[in-house]
């Protein structure tokens, strides 16, 4: 049964951080980091494991998301490292993408820390949901745009192509710094909206723009002490020993198998949460 922990009426500063853990709940943690490592290493949709099972060992919701992310998100940035070399995007477009994510991350962050613990447990299954369909059709949200006509190359992208990117960016890196999942799929749409048909170049300005969400949400969420490092801790070295497995494995990986168990995954969850919010 979730034990979400306290809900509501108790602010961060009163709670311990550093609290110890026991062996099981570690054990759990850490292969929930491994899993989740893996996942977002081969097709994405990590924080379907790692969200759910810190909820599991008593984190309550707002600090489970921020630890969560937190554990996470040393496994993101080590993948901008891998694809820097295809990052081929001109600074005309880049810097304002970048400046958008750094104020969305910010945004959902604080949004996420001023949210009461049990309105953000009735979200719970809601997010979930959303970030499934997010996964599911986010391809042919890909497509769709792709096929939009009197799209030039990025080179040639208008200012007013660009300026529309950055509010979809913005709302977007509102969204993640306040939960995350799924974001992936919508930066690819937009990024093909405004021309870039490089899926390496695509993937590598997907990925530095989500490590920069979420860059800002750790920092936030680490000042606002929104974090149970104990539990992150345990879970980060998992997510970083399961991205590394997965970088090994991922061109043997089906990745028809892979997406269809995270969908699974995504919508049993999203019931059994919607089920617990009544």
């Amino acid at each position: 049964m979730l034990q979400p922990g306290v809900l509501g009426g108790e602010s961060f500063a009163d709670r311990d951080r550093f609290a110890s853990l026991h062996l099981k709940q570690a054990i759990i943690l850490f292969f929930a980091g491994v899993i989740a490592g893996t996942l977002n290493a081969v097709a994405g949709g990590g924080s379907f494991v790692s969200f759910p099972l810190m909820l599991f060992t008593g984190v309550p919701p707002v600090e489970a998301n921020a630890s969560n992310t937190v554990a996470l998100w040393p496994g993101l940035a080590s993948s901008v490292a891998s694809y820097w070399r295809h990052l081929k995007v001109p600074q005309r477009l880049l810097l304002p993408l970048v400046a958008t994510s750094m104020l969305g991350g910010l945004a959902g962050a604080l949004l996420l820390v001023k949210t009461p613990q049990r309105t953000f447990l009735h979200l719970i299954p809601w997010l979930l949901l959303g970030a499934t369909l997010l996964f599911i059709f986010g391809n042919r949200l890909r497509a769709l745009a792709g096929k939009t006509e009197g799209v030039s190359a990025v080179e040639d992208t208008s200012w007013q192509a660009i300026a529309l990117a950055c509010l979809l960016q913005l709302a977007v890196g509102t969204y993640g710094g306040y939960f995350g999942a799924g974001i992936g799929f919508v930066m690819l749409g937009m990024m093909t909206l405004v021309g870039m048909r490089e899926i390496h170049a695509m993937n590598a300005l997907r990925i530095l723009l989500a490590a920069v969400i979420n860059a800002v949400a750790v920092v936030t969420f680490i000042v606002s002490g929104a974090v149970f490092w104990g539990q992150c801790l345990v879970m980060m070295a998992g997510a970083l020993s399961g991205g590394w497995f997965g970088a090994q494995y991922a061109q043997k990986a089906d990745p028809r198998k892979v997406r269809w168990f995270i969908i699974a995954l995504g919508l049993g969850l999203s019931a059994y949460f919607f089920v617990k919010a009544r």
